[in-house]
């Protein structure tokens, strides 16, 4: 690094620039210059010859406007620099599933900066350095991150920065899994007041028009008004602190607590096409499955506490998850399993459920998702058991108002009893406050086990449940019994 280039970039820019570790995290604070000293290294290893060790580099950020803020910073650096480059160009790139516009500024050393959409398939066949800017905004930070570590194995190099967005956000926990010694991976840290003592201020007093004279008293008055500005988000933003309440409805400590050791069941197709197997055949491999995996399971639930079960339905891409619940003297509300089907065809999913329904002591109400082709199981359980223990809840917006508190303040007050299960665990941290409202958000998550993806299925199975117990468990069922009494004939019961 010239000089020159030293006069300009700050301290904590040039520690971050001299890095030469293969992957590089950032953990900063907004508006401190991280990107801008990103473009000047982006340029200077897209100038070098091959022979020198020169690459591509590939910018992904979670917004279109970022991208072309950063290739205009690399734009500028190759004019400051003197690098021969050509101007920023769009480019229309053809993929199998969909074209992307991506950014590009090419050099004279035959590499090129690239920015593209933060989709793990936009570093497909790519190889060279890898830029993911405000990596906790992106949809899916550890795919994304498992597509970038590809483009390692040719000598690129992988550098993540971002500011906070949430204490359960996969940014905060790479940065655990990094100080924890789980990956070793270099990391900064840079808040506001680091970036003040390196001379922040000054370099702003300096690039002023007209320039203007530093003062302490300025940085001083200069620093209280961005964190006035920032108000209750000048922790997360500005000094590297996780906000606990960004989004995230339930912690992990929250949930964790309420995990117990019950089992996980999980029904997958055998090879081959299962849905094209005669229905006699399938229905005795399933009574099969039932008998060796759920029964035993539904044989010892207590005959006098009353039983409810929730559901969320899904097919070839979404998991359908069943939740039955028993509720025990104290109303904790523990699963005596929860069941996971994948890919399961609708007579077998109809079937299996039927078979929990029929052996739950005391049933007294199962809530199921009725949207779309959820409609046709919700509909023959309506069928086969009577409008008085069946609800077809089509999810809204409503429906998650007024149930996921009562989630809530079942994981709070420990009476939701949960499989100690990591899946489940991802479910229920996925839930997000949208407008005040928690929901499951749009974005999958990938099953650890790598069996799929995941999508919030039993956290709002679960809700389901709670569903069932609060519209429909309020009437104990009737049991007539007569008794005679001396010069008379009574009902009781």
């Amino acid at each position: 690094m010239n000089a020159g280039v030293a006069k300009i970039l700050l301290p904590y820019q040039r520690r971050w620039v001299a890095d030469t570790s293969r992957v590089r995290v950032w953990e900063k604070s907004r508006r401190i210059g991280a990107s801008y000293c990103e473009a000047f290294q982006s340029v200077m290893e897209a100038a070098k010859s091959r022979e020198a060790g020169g690459q591509d580099t590939f910018y992904l950020s979670y917004n279109k406007e970022m991208t072309q803020t950063f290739i205009r910073d690399c734009a500028f650096w190759a004019k400051a620099l003197n690098v021969l480059a050509d101007d920023m160009e769009e480019v229309l790139l053809r993929d199998e599933d969909r074209d992307i516009t991506v950014y590009r500024i090419r050099f004279a050393s035959g590499f090129n900066v690239w920015g593209l959409p933060s989709e793990p398939r936009s570093l497909r066949s790519k190889q060279g350095r890898v830029v993911i800017d405000e990596a906790a905004f992106v949809d899916d930070l550890p795919e994304l991150m498992k597509a970038a570590f590809a483009l390692l194995m040719w000598g690129g190099s992988v550098s993540i920065l971002s500011t906070h967005n949430g204490e359960e956000n996969p940014f905060n926990e790479l940065l655990k899994e990094v100080r924890a010694g789980e990956r070793k991976y270099s990391l900064h840290r840079t808040t506001l007041d680091d970036a003040i003592a390196d001379g922040l201020f000054k370099t702003i007093c300096k690039r002023a028009h007209p320039p203007r004279p530093w003062t302490p008293e300025a940085e001083e008055a200069w620093r209280a008004g961005i964190i006035a500005d920032y108000g209750d988000g000048a922790d997360e933003e500005l000094f590297c602190i996780p906000n606990r309440s960004s989004g995230a409805y339930l912690t992990a400590a929250m949930i964790e607590a309420c995990m117990a050791s019950l089992p996980v069941l999980t029904w997958t197709p055998p090879a081959g096409d299962f849905v094209d197997w005669p229905l006699p055949v399938a229905e005795r491999y399933t009574k099969g499955w039932i008998a060796e995996q759920v029964e035993p399971l539904l044989a010892d639930l207590p005959g006098d506490r009353a039983h409810f079960c929730g559901v969320d339905f899904g097919r070839s891409g979404d998991l359908s998850v069943f939740w039955p619940a028993t509720e025990e003297r104290n109303l904790r509300l523990v699963p005596p399993f929860v069941l996971e089907l994948r890919n399961c065809p609708h007579r077998t999913q109809q079937q299996i459920l039927f078979a929990i329904l029929d052996a739950l002591p005391r049933f007294s109400g199962v809530s199921l998702d009725a949207r779309g082709n959820g409609s046709a199981l919700a509909e023959a359980v309506r069928q086969q058991y009577g409008p008085a223990l069946v609800r077809e809840v089509m999810i809204s917006e409503s429906w998650y108002r007024e149930t996921m508190p009562l989630l809530k303040a079942g994981i709070e007050d420990r009476t939701l009893i949960l499989p100690k299960d990591a899946g489940i665990l991802s479910d229920f941290r996925s839930l997000r406050v949208v407008k005040g409202v928690a929901r499951v958000p749009e974005q999958r998550a990938r099953d650890r086990s790598g069996a799929g993806m995941r999508h919030g299925d039993s956290a709002v199975a679960a809700a389901m449940m709670l569903d069932a117990r609060k519209e429909l468990g309020s009437s104990e069922p009737w049991e007539y019994e007569g008794v005679e009494l001396p010069g008379m004939n009574l009902l009781t019961w």
